[in-house]
Formats: C-alpha cells, sequence, structure tokens
C-alpha cells in the first residue's frame, strides 16, 4: 500500500475530497459526509446545502477525516471525530439506552472511489484515521460497522466488523439490525 498516502482533512486538502465527493454524485444522495454531524431536524437535505455545512465545518476545524490519496486525487476516506461533532449515528435511541460508556472519538463513515474498491483501501482509510488520533492524544475509540456474520455482502458506509477486528478492535455489542459497537484504546 506504499502508493497511497494519508493526509487530514483540512481546507488544504479540501479540492481533494470535494472531488471525490463530486465523481460519487454527492455520496448517497448528495450527503457529502455530513448526516453524522447533525440531527436529521437540523439538516436541509440537499447536495448544496450538504457541500457547504461541510466545507463549514471543514474550515472551522470541525470535521476530521483521514483521505487517502494516490498521487493528488483523494480516492478513499474514513470520517471520524468526536461525540460532540458527530452526534447523529444510525440506531442512536438503542446505542444511548445500552451506552456504558462514552468514547472520545467515533468512527461513522468509509467512503472508497468505485475504481479503487476491492484493492483494501478501507482498512488504509480506518488506519489513518486511528494514527491521525494517536497524533493528538489518542483515546477510546469506537467505530459501528455492518456486522455481516462474515458473509461477503456490499455496505453502505463505515465498513465491516472483519475489518475493524483486523484493526484491533474488540466487539462490545449489537446495534440495530445488522450492525455493531466496536472499541479500541488508542495510545
Amino acid at each position: 500500500m506504499s502508493e497511497y498516502e494519508v493526509r487530514t482533512l483540512t481546507p488544504d486538502t479540501w479540492d481533494g475530497f470535494a472531488a471525490l465527493v463530486e465523481r460519487h454524485n454527492g455520496v448517497f444522495g448528495g450527503c457529502w459526509c455530513t448526516w453524522f454531524h447533525t440531527m436529521p431536524a437540523e439538516k436541509e437535505r440537499s447536495y448544496e446545502a450538504n457541500r457547504l455545512l461541510k466545507k463549514r465545518l471543514v474550515d472551522q476545524r470541525r470535521a476530521h477525516a483521514a483521505l487517502v490519496f494516490d498521487g493528488a486525487e483523494a480516492v478513499a476516506w474514513c470520517e471520524f471525530g468526536s461525540p460532540a461533532e458527530l452526534p447523529n449515528i444510525h440506531h442512536r435511541k438503542q446505542y444511548e439506552a445500552e451506552l456504558d460508556l462514552t468514547p472520545d472519538y467515533r468512527i461513522t463513515c468509509i467512503f472508497v472511489d468505485r475504481r479503487y474498491r476491492h484493492r483494501g483501501l478501507s482498512a488504509v482509510a480506518l488506519a489513518g484515521a486511528l494514527d491521525l488520533i494517536a497524533a493528538v492524544g489518542g483515546g477510546l475509540v469506537e467505530g459501528y460497522p455492518h456486522d455481516n456474520a462474515g458473509q461477503r455482502k456490499a455496505v453502505l458506509y463505515n465498513g465491516t466488523r472483519a475489518l475493524y477486528e483486523r484493526a484491533g478492535f474488540d466487539y462490545v455489542r449489537s446495534k440495530g439490525m445488522g450492525n455493531c459497537v466496536m472499541r479500541r484504546t488508542v495510545e
């Protein structure tokens, strides 16, 4: 994987991120990887509104991601941040009812350019996010991957339980239908 470079999402890397999102029609119908940043009642739910929201959050340093670059082109990302930055998670009601401790960081979205899928870039992006978390002091990190019981099937966001297990995460509990909570401490 040495041909890939991981960089943090900042105003300086915005253009690479934006080009990746634009190549995929805003990702998931124009989300721009903003769904986890805001609660449903706070969103305008349009391509352009989501783009502007994400740009504003990046400019304010309130949106974090590990961007995977192939040369000058961003080809994958892994979004991470504190629970305050990323309050909206799938199956939140169940998650909060069963909450035993609050993580320092959440990993909420992993996305790979369709031209680069099946090359291990989800793992590169996840490792990049963990490295960026370590660089700012580490802490308890949670992810909410799909728990597909080892079956090969497509996932929409955030990878699989097996991906997280290979990255050193421990299974905590199920969350919703087919998702789970996984944790790892990053030094």
